[in-house]
C-alpha cells in the first residue's frame, strides 16, 4: 500500500477519481430532489430591530 500519492500507481489515482465522482454526483443529486416548500419571501413583515418579536405560523419543511 502507498501512503504518498506521488509514488502510487495509476490503479490507485483511478480509484480517488472514482470516488471523487461519484461523492461529486451524490451530492448534486441530493441538491437536485430536496424540495423546500413554498415560502413567500417577499411578503414577509419588517421587524425593527431591538423590539421583542413572536413568531407564528408553520416552518417550511424540506422533503
Amino acid at each position: 500500500m502507498s501512503h504518498s500519492m506521488y509514488g502510487a500507481d495509476r490503479g490507485t489515482h483511478l480509484k480517488i477519481v472514482v470516488m471523487g465522482l461519484l461523492c461529486a454526483t451524490m451530492v448534486a443529486a441530493v441538491g437536485i430532489f430536496a424540495h423546500v416548500s413554498t415560502i413567500d419571501l417577499g411578503t414577509a413583515p419588517l421587524v425593527k430591530a431591538g423590539q421583542p418579536t413572536q413568531m407564528s405560523g408553520k416552518l417550511p419543511t424540506i422533503r
